[in-house]
C-alpha cells in the first residue's frame, strides 16, 4: 500500500465560509497546502471568484501561511449539471422536496469531489485531504455526513492502493463555533477575511452586505451563516 506525504494537505476549497476556515486550519498545521475547487455548473459563479479573493487575502495578511500556500486547481465538473435539475445548478425554487431533502441537494456531489480530489492528491503526494463538511449545523445533505465520507475514503484507499486520510475540522461543531475557530486560528484578521470575502448565499447575492457577510439573507445558507455569526458575537 502506497503512503503519501502526510505533511502535505489538499483542501477542497469552494470559497465558502466553511472551506475558507478549513483552509486556515490546514495552513496552521501542514507544511505545504494546495487547494482544489470544482466548477460543477452551479447557477452562479460568485463562489468561484470568492475562492481567488480568499486565497489572495490570506496571502497578504499571513506571511507564514503565504509560504505554505501552494497551487490552486479548478476542475471542470460541469457534467453534473446535465444529470438533472437542482436549485444549485438551475433556476429552481429553493424548498424541501418530496423526499425530505432540500432542492439545493446535488446528489453525490461531495462523493464526486472527494474522488477527484483523491486523484489529484495521488499525483501531488498529498497524504491529507481537508474539507469543510459539517453534520452538526447544516442543510441535511447525506453526503456531508461523517459515515458517508468515511466510506468514500475507504473506497479511494482500496481503489488506488494508497493511504490517505480525510480531515473535516468542522464536522461536529456549529457555525458559531466555526467562527470561534477562525478567531483562534487567525484572530480578527482571519474573521474579517472570511466575513468579507467568502461566499455562502445559494442565490449568489453580493449586492447586499450584512454584519455576517454578503447574501440574500433568507436562503438556508444565509440563515445558517447569520445565526452562527450572531452566536459568535454574543458568545453563545
Amino acid at each position: 500500500m502506497r503512503k503519501l506525504n502526510d505533511k502535505n494537505a489538499l483542501v477542497l476549497f469552494s470559497g465558502g465560509q466553511d472551506s475558507a476556515i478549513s483552509l486556515a486550519w490546514a495552513l496552521d498545521r501542514f507544511q505545504h497546502v494546495e487547494t482544489v475547487g470544482f466548477d460543477y455548473g452551479q447557477r452562479h459563479a460568485i463562489e468561484l471568484g470568492a475562492r481567488r479573493a480568499v486565497r489572495r487575502a490570506i496571502r497578504e495578511a499571513f506571511a507564514d501561511w503565504e509560504k505554505r500556500l501552494g497551487e490552486d486547481l479548478l476542475i471542470d465538473a460541469t457534467g453534473m449539471r446535465d444529470l438533472g435539475e437542482t436549485a444549485m445548478t438551475h433556476e429552481t425554487e429553493i424548498m424541501l422536496a418530496d423526499d425530505g431533502l432540500p432542492t439545493t441537494f446535488v446528489p453525490a456531489r461531495n462523493l464526486v469531489f472527494l474522488t477527484l480530489a483523491g486523484a489529484l492528491a495521488y499525483r501531488r503526494d498529498a497524504g491529507v485531504l481537508v474539507a469543510g463538511m459539517c453534520e452538526a449545523d447544516y442543510s441535511g445533505y447525506p453526503d456531508c455526513r461523517a459515515a458517508t465520507l468515511a466510506a468514500q475514503m475507504e473506497a479511494l484507499r482500496l481503489g488506488t492502493e494508497t493511504e490517505m486520510r480525510l480531515e473535516t475540522p468542522l464536522m461536529t461543531i456549529t457555525k458559531a463555533e466555526s467562527w470561534r475557530l477562525a478567531d483562534q486560528l487567525g484572530g480578527a484578521a482571519l474573521v474579517d477575511i472570511v466575513n468579507e470575502h467568502s461566499h455562502t448565499c445559494y442565490r449568489g447575492v453580493r449586492a447586499e452586505r450584512h454584519d455576517w457577510g454578503y447574501g440574500c439573507g433568507d436562503c438556508p445558507a444565509c440563515v445558517l451563516r447569520a445565526r452562527g455569526w450572531a452566536g459568535f458575537r454574543s458568545g453563545a
